[in-house]
């Protein structure tokens, strides 16, 4: 009789449980949900999070607020999601940097992305691209990389130590044979006034930032740091067959929420955020005038490239000697 009632207890806990996961999802969100993005307001990252934060705050009905947390490289706002509570109200969206660059850099990091954090989608994908201030004299990868010789120390933008713009300067440097001085930033927009104003010379962006510079003629654009040729500016060479063979960059924009939240909560927010970058207007209006390509991947997938790039820039960096 007791074995009856303790087994009687026990499957009515297990059933609870299993009510209680399944409500999760069908729940979630019942209050604000926090987007931390690491850098300063006005890049790129900050204005994606914040379109995207939009609609789902519309879908959800609940406020979706962006709070921005810059520093060192965007490990501050990574950090503080990485030590949030497993519940999906507290959500990163970054670049590449803090996801799969800076462990290769940090030994003493705050935290491990691959354990730390539950992908949930690529919002969108960049095309990075080799940029200069139009007060530099050089029109070519090819003029540049022979600048860069005869000008040692010429000064190059990033988004901090470890940032995707530092790591693959380093590369391109070592490619080309050149030696550059690094200027940190904290944000692409600081960058953008700096190099109008040629206190920084080069920068390895993103094409979205600087189109307007460009028509505006205060920079120049000189190749594409993909593996091809991209089909929104096909009139732009690679950096590899331009003059620098082997230089390519991967840069996307990632969601993730901290390890350990329900299965649930994470299929429902990259259900919303997948259906949000389906919608033709938002794609329109939002992410092609930037110049990005909307993501969607699936959570495995999602993981699946957090690991490949994260081995893929340790070997650049150990390649390169990059050392903090």
């Amino acid at each position: 009789m007791k074995t009856s009632i303790m087994g009687r207890v026990a499957g009515a806990a297990l059933l609870a449980g299993a009510c209680a996961a399944h409500a999760e999802p069908a729940s979630y969100p019942d209050r604000p949900v926090r987007i931390v993005v690491p850098y300063t307001p006005g890049g790129a990252t900050d204005t994606v999070a914040r379109s995207i934060a939009s609609q789902l705050s519309t879908r959800w009905g609940q406020p979706v607020i962006v709070e921005n947390r810059g520093g060192a490289s965007g490990m501050i706002g990574a950090a503080a999601v990485a030590k949030a509570q497993p519940d999906g109200y507290t959500l990163v969206l970054a670049d590449s940097a803090p996801f799969v660059i800076l462990p290769s850099l940090h030994a003493d990091m705050a935290y491990d992305p691959l354990r730390d954090f539950a992908p949930i989608t690529v919002v969108a994908r960049q095309v990075p691209i080799l940029v200069v201030s139009s007060k530099l004299p050089v029109h070519s990868v090819k003029e540049l990389v022979a600048y860069l010789k005869a000008h040692p120390n010429t000064p190059y933008g990033s988004l901090g130590p470890g940032s995707y713009p530092h790591v693959a300067m380093e590369e391109f440097q070592q490619l080309s044979g050149t030696r550059m001085l690094h200027v940190p930033y904290k944000g692409t927009a600081q960058v953008t006034t700096d190099m109008i104003g040629g206190q920084v010379s080069l920068y390895i962006g993103t094409l979205g930032a600087f189109q307007q510079q460009e028509k505006a003629g205060t920079v120049r654009i000189l190749a594409v740091a993909t593996q091809q040729r991209v089909s929104l500016r096909p009139d732009l060479p690679t950096v590899a067959e331009a003059g620098v063979p082997g230089f390519a960059v991967n840069v996307w924009f990632g969601l993730a929420g901290r390890a350990g939240t329900p299965a649930g909560i994470l299929d429902k927010i990259h259900a919303d955020v997948r259906a949000v970058l389906g919608d033709r207007h938002f794609v329109e209006e939002v992410l092609l005038p930037q110049a990005l390509t909307p993501g969607g991947d699936s959570r495995t997938d999602f993981g699946d490239l957090m690991r490949g790039d994260t081995e893929r820039w340790r070997q650049a960096i150990q390649s390169a000697g990059i050392k903090l």
